[in-house]
């Protein structure tokens, strides 16, 4: 009886955690919209503009966890800049003090930069 590969289950995860950063990054963009018909003080181009960025980052990483569940190469690098950024915005929410913003985007950050990383540095190994 054979054992699951490793690499399978890390890229599953990889894929997964990918899927729920894009369903946030699009919940977010929506959210945004709902936000900008509700208040009465608003400017249309840079709303616009953060919803344009919302659906583009949004789809992107559901791609990426598309390229991981599928063992492709192609998502690596925009998974890794993805959350690198959302660690920079994690930064900046920690010193406003919107720690229940920031502590789940950290985690989610940290978590798939680990396994992205982890991938990366198992398969980027000479045998």
């Amino acid at each position: 009886m054979s054992t699951p590969s490793p690499s399978f289950d890390r890229r599953s995860i990889a894929a997964t955690l990918l899927f729920i950063e894009g369903g946030v990054v699009l919940a977010l963009g929506v959210w945004l919209v709902i936000l900008g018909f509700t208040h009465e003080n608003r400017e249309i181009l840079p709303l616009l503009g953060v919803v344009l960025f919302c659906i583009l980052g949004g789809l992107g990483l559901i791609q990426c966890g598309r390229g991981y569940r599928e063992g492709k190469n192609y998502g690596k690098a925009p998974a890794v800049l993805a959350n690198l950024i959302a660690l920079g915005i994690v930064k900046y929410q920690m010193e406003a003090s919107v720690y229940y913003l920031a502590i789940p985007i950290g985690v989610l950050a940290v978590a798939t930069l680990f396994m992205v990383l982890t991938i990366a540095s198992r398969e980027n190994k000479t045998p």
